[in-house]
């Protein structure tokens, strides 16, 4: 293919948060001028917390954007954009679960796109093992219970449309695949 049939002509900032920057994209789709909107996400991190009975740790929390609580793995954004992913998923495991492990045996399970149409977030997503009780150190604008579920619990929540996250969906799945858990 010589020519793409989508060039990116121009990307105007728009608006700074937190954890994301969004920028208006003006492109040529096919010969048409088009806008499109792209958020820039500063990166994160998630984490399968697996206890020695074989139950995975859950974070129970409100989601703003949805208006209600979900039930995800401990996840968090990076702390500056060169934050190692293995750092940011050891420091949020401890944070939100009040468990901690020792970095050396966080083990990478998957890399996530959490929504490619629009935005450029990866997650990198980690199997935590031999947790050891710390405590929750959470954000002044957090609060976050920490429940245990079953793999096969967890995977009938998914199918059942309870849980809706894309990473979390996403690590359950790949962990129950990868480690052949039923």
């Amino acid at each position: 293919m010589d020519q793409l049939p989508v060039k990116r002509l121009n990307r105007t900032f728009k608006y700074q948060g937190s954890i994301l920057k969004i920028y208006e994209d003006t492109v040529d789709a096919n010969g048409h001028l088009a806008h499109w909107d792209f958020i820039h996400h500063i990166g994160a991190a998630a984490v399968v917390p697996v206890t020695k009975d074989g139950t995975i740790l859950m974070v129970r929390q409100y989601r703003n954007a949805l208006d209600r609580y979900t039930l995800e793995v401990p996840a968090g954004a990076l702390n500056y954009p060169e934050e190692p992913k293995i750092d940011c998923a050891h420091r949020e495991l401890e944070e939100e679960t009040g468990f901690k492990t020792e970095k050396e045996k966080l083990e990478f399970l998957i890399r996530v796109n959490t929504t490619v149409a629009f935005c450029d977030e990866v997650i990198d997503i980690f199997v935590a093992r031999d947790l050891e009780p710390s405590r929750q150190n959470l954000d002044e604008d957090e609060y976050i219970e920490v429940e245990e579920w079953t793999v096969k619990d967890l995977e009938e929540k998914i199918y059942q449309g309870e849980i809706t996250d894309g990473k979390t969906i996403g690590a359950i799945l790949a962990y129950a695949r990868k480690y052949d858990v039923k």
